[in-house]
Formats: structure tokens, C-alpha cells, sequence
């Protein structure tokens, strides 16, 4: 079995959070967990690891994060950047603060972590950094348009993989047909090809794999993991 891994989780109060470490396992590695969210300290601790009540929106809590991690395992293997909710409207109602408020909750609350992780992947010349993404919706504009910044994400790629880090994308386009929504219906279901929700621990599976010696050769891609929406034609 490979050495211990490390895994920081951010916006970890996601229901598919608790479920990737026996993905990992599965995998062949354990994995400590390290979470930033208002719930993210009590649930890093039920995984054996650690946590801040903070928000990836501050700088400061995240850098607490990281320190935290580097100061008690000496490295970071896995990133995975989720994020929090923003604004919700129809597109032509979204006001300029709106659009400010979305890029920082989806996309700077990426750059943040991405730029603190970074340099402890580059000095170690391994890690992978999983971005996740959603549908695109026409009420949650800033969040289809701007979660995980993909085509920043590509661009840090260039400059990772001489470093031997991967950054990789699982799009996570099924986000709105999940059985973890809340506001589920037989027509949102049966919108999906496969006619049915996905699961969290679908999400979580699809994460570990790319977290994964396995998918070593993988990196700068968009993963759909949504029941055939965006299949191609």
C-alpha cells in the first residue's frame, strides 16, 4: 500500500465529502482529510483529519488550512476545490455586485487554495488538483459561467506539469440531477438519458479515481459525470 496521502477539501460540508475515503481506500492509499466550511472542522475530525470553520472566501482561513496541513503531515497530495453558493436569478436580472459576488465565490474561492497548495506539490513533484463544476443553468449564470475557471485551470496546467502536478477538471455537469437536491422532480429526472439522479457516491468515486495513481496520466480535462446530458452526438 502506498504512504499515507493528504487531501484538502474546501466547501467540505458537501454531502459526497464523507464518502471518497473508502473510494481512496479502494484505491490503494489512505487519505487524511483537511476541510474549510462552517461544518468542515467537525467533519475532518469524524474522518481523522482536520479542519477550519472558515470560509474559501478568506484568505486567511485558507492559509490557516494549509499551514495546519503541511505543519502536521508535511505534505499535500489532493485538492479538490468545490464551492459555495452564489447568486441565483435569471441572467438578465444579475446586477454588476452579483457578478462580483459569483467570482468570488466560484472562481476565486479556486484561485485561492490552488495558489497555497501549489508550491507544496511543486517542492514534493507530485499532487493532482480537482476542480469541481456544475451544469449550466440559466438561473445560476455566475455559477455555470464562472465555477472552477477552467481556462485558468488550463493555463496553471502549463506551468504544473514540469513540475509533476496535475490539475484535473471532473465537470461535474450532473451537480443539478443529484439525489442529494432537494427540489427533485420526475422531469428534471427523466431529462437525464440514463433516467435517473445520480448519487454522491458517483461524485465521490469519479474524485478518488482522479486522485488516484491511476489516473496519473490524466490532466487539464473536463470529466462529465452526468448520466449522458452532454454526450456528444
Amino acid at each position: 500500500m502506498a504512504a499515507e496521502k493528504v487531501a484538502i477539501v474546501t466547501a467540505g460540508a458537501a454531502e459526497w465529502v464523507p464518502q471518497p475515503r473508502s473510494a481512496w481506500l479502494r484505491h490503494g492509499f489512505k487519505v487524511r482529510h483537511s476541510l474549510v466550511s462552517g461544518k468542515g472542522e467537525a467533519l475532518a475530525k469524524e474522518l481523522g483529519g482536520i479542519g477550519v470553520t472558515g470560509s474559501n472566501q478568506s484568505n486567511g482561513d485558507v492559509k490557516k488550512l494549509v499551514d495546519q496541513d503541511v505543519s502536521a503531515w508535511g505534505r499535500i497530495d489532493v485538492l479538490v476545490n468545490s464551492a459555495g453558493h452564489g447568486p441565483r436569478k435569471p441572467i438578465l436580472e444579475l446586477t454588476d455586485e452579483d457578478w462580483h459576488k459569483g467570482m468570488d465565490v466560484y472562481f476565486l474561492s479556486v484561485v485561492r487554495p490552488t495558489r497555497l497548495v501549489t508550491p507544496v506539490m511543486q517542492k514534493q513533484k507530485s499532487g493532482a488538483i480537482i476542480n469541481i463544476s456544475t451544469a449550466g443553468l440559466s438561473n445560476r449564470a455566475p455559477c455555470s459561467r464562472l465555477r472552477s475557471g477552467a481556462s485558468w485551470a488550463r493555463f496553471l496546467h502549463q506551468d504544473l506539469c514540469g513540475h509533476l502536478c496535475r490539475g484535473q477538471h471532473p465537470h461535474e455537469q450532473c451537480s443539478a440531477w443529484l439525489d442529494r437536491q432537494p427540489a427533485r422532480n420526475d422531469e428534471r429526472r427523466d431529462s437525464v438519458p440514463m433516467k435517473r439522479y445520480g448519487t454522491s457516491e458517483e461524485i465521490a468515486a469519479t474524485i478518488a479515481f482522479l486522485a488516484s495513481p491511476g489516473a496519473a496520466y490524466i490532466t487539464a480535462q473536463n470529466i462529465r459525470v452526468d448520466g449522458g446530458i452532454t454526450r456528444s452526438t
